[in-house]
C-alpha cells in the first residue's frame, strides 16, 4: 500500500492526512480566498494603502459573517494574514464561536514538557501547549485527560506544598473551572485518584461538563461513583450497579458519548454510567479472551457518533482489529476493519521489545493513528487503505486528540 510523507489536515474525505488540500482543477496552486483581494499593493499604490484598508471587504458584512462562520478555525487563522480588515473580521468572537471545528491535533509530552502537534503537520501549534493562563496561578500543570475540547489538569501551587487542584479548562477560550474537593457524607475528605477521574464533555452543550470519579473500597472494587456537574457545581454520590468487581483501566481510556461515560476495564469490557448515575451496564468487547492475561489491552474511541473498540493481536502477526458498536441496546459489535500492523510500518517481523499502538481514531471519518513508540507515527485511512507518515522522529509518538471549541 502506498506510503506518503506528511501530516494530517482538517478534512476526512478529500483532505486526508497528506497536508495537501484538494483544489479545483482550474484553480491555481495557491488560490487566495475569493474576497477581499489578497494582492499586495504595488509601489505606485502605496499611498492608497490606508484607503484600501479602510474600505474593508467588498461584500456586505452580514454575508461575510455568515460565510466565515461556516469555515473551519484553521482556515480562519490563515485568512487573518491576508490584511488588516481580514484580521479584524476573522477575529470576531461571533464568527469563532459559530465556526465548525474538527480534529486539530494532539496534546502530548516531549522533552520540553507538554507539547501540541498540529494534525496538518505545518505551522505553529494551534494552541499554546504551555497553557499560560494556568501558569499564572500554578507552578506545575499536568494534563490528565482531554475530552474533545476540554482538558482535565492536575495543578500544583507556586509553593512547595504537596496539595494540588483539579482544573477543567478550555485552551481555546482560556476559561477555567476549579473542581471543589470531594467531601464524603460523613464529613471526611476524599483524595482523588488522578488515574480514575473521567471528564465528560459534548460540544453540543458547550457550557456544561461532567466529571466522574469512581471511588474504590475493599479490594479496589468501585462501590460508589462521585459525579460532578458544572451546572450545579457540586458532587453527587451514587451507588455502583455494575455488579461484581470492576477494575477500570483508567483515563484516558474513556469515551463520553450521548451523555454516557464509557470506561474500559481489565476484564475486556466497557463499563458505562449515565450523567445522573441511574443507568449502569457493561458491554463486552469482542475478540478478546477475558481469562487470558497475555491479551493486548483493548481501547475505545468514538467516530461518527458511534463507539469503536480496537486491539492489536500480537499472537497473530500483529493484526489490528477495529470494531464498531452497531446496536447499542443489544451490545452488538461489527468488525469494521482489520490490517497487519507490521505491513503498515514495513516490518518483516516483530521483535519481543517492539510494541505498536493505535492511539486515536478521527471523530468524523475512518482515519486512525498509530505509532511504533520509538520513532514513527502515522495515519491510516481504513477506506482507501492509504498510509501517511506524520512523524519519523521521537518528537511525536501519540497523544490526546483535541478539537477546539470557542462556544461558551
Amino acid at each position: 500500500m502506498p506510503m506518503q510523507q506528511g501530516g494530517g489536515d482538517d478534512g476526512c474525505k478529500d483532505q486526508r492526512a497528506t497536508g495537501n488540500p484538494v483544489r479545483d482543477s482550474g484553480a491555481p496552486s495557491d488560490s487566495p480566498p475569493p474576497f477581499p483581494s489578497t494582492e499586495s499593493p504595488s509601489s505606485e499604490k502605496l499611498e492608497h494603502e490606508d484607503e484600501q484598508q479602510q474600505a474593508g471587504p467588498s461584500l456586505p458584512e452580514d454575508a461575510l459573517v455568515e460565510i466565515l462562520s461556516r469555515v473551519p478555525y484553521r482556515s480562519l487563522r490563515r485568512f487573518k494574514c491576508v490584511s488588516k480588515p481580514w484580521l479584524a473580521l476573522c477575529s470576531a468572537t461571533d464568527i469563532r464561536r459559530r465556526s465548525p471545528q474538527t480534529l486539530s491535533g494532539f496534546f502530548h509530552f516531549g522533552v520540553d514538557g507538554l507539547m501540541f502537534h498540529n494534525l496538518s503537520g505545518r505551522g505553529p501549534p494551534m494552541v499554546d501547549p504551555s497553557l499560560p493562563f494556568l501558569r499564572r496561578s500554578y507552578k506545575r500543570v499536568t494534563v490528565e485527560q482531554c475530552c474533545s475540547s476540554l482538558l482535565l489538569c492536575q495543578c500544583a501551587g507556586k509553593s512547595c506544598s504537596e496539595e494540588y487542584d483539579y482544573v477543567v479548562c478550555n485552551p481555546a477560550t482560556e476559561r477555567c473551572h476549579l473542581l471543589p474537593p470531594i467531601v464524603l457524607p460523613d464529613g471526611q475528605p476524599h483524595t482523588l485518584d488522578p488515574s480514575n477521574i473521567f471528564l465528560g464533555f459534548d460540544t453540543a452543550a458547550p457550557s456544561s461538563f461532567l466529571v466522574f470519579a469512581p471511588m474504590s473500597s475493599y479490594c479496589d472494587e468501585f462501590a460508589e461513583v462521585a459525579i460532578y456537574s458544572s451546572d450545579t457545581r457540586r458532587w453527587t454520590f451514587v451507588q455502583s450497579n455494575w455488579g461484581g468487581k470492576t477494575f477500570l483501566v483508567g483515563n484516558p481510556e474513556c469515551v463520553f458519548l450521548n451523555g454516557i461515560m464509557h470506561m474500559t476495564t481489565h476484564h475486556s469490557s466497557v463499563a458505562t454510567v449515565d450523567a445522573e448515575g441511574k443507568v449502569w451496564r457493561t458491554i463486552e468487547i469482542p475478540g478478546v479472551m477475558p481469562n487470558r492475561y497475555d491479551n493486548a489491552m483493548a481501547s475505545i474511541g468514538q467516530s461518527q457518533g458511534r463507539l469503536h473498540a480496537w486491539r492489536i493481536d500480537y499472537h497473530h502477526d500483529c493484526q489490528l482489529y477495529v470494531w464498531v458498536l452497531v446496536d447499542y441496546e443489544s451490545g452488538k459489535w461489527s468488525l469494521k476493519h482489520t490490517v497487519n500492523v507490521l505491513e503498515l510500518f514495513r516490518m518483516h517481523c516483530r521483535k519481543d521489545v517492539e510494541s505498536y499502538t493505535m492511539f486515536a481514531i478521527h471523530p468524523e471519518c475512518d482515519l486512525i493513528f498509530l505509532t511504533d513508540g520509538e520513532e514513527m507515527t502515522m495515519s491510516y485511512d481504513m477506506d482507501n487503505q492509504k498510509v501517511h507518515v506524520i512523524c519519523t522522529s521521537e518528537e511525536f509518538l501519540g497523544g490526546l486528540p483535541y478539537t477546539p471549541c470557542f462556544a461558551e
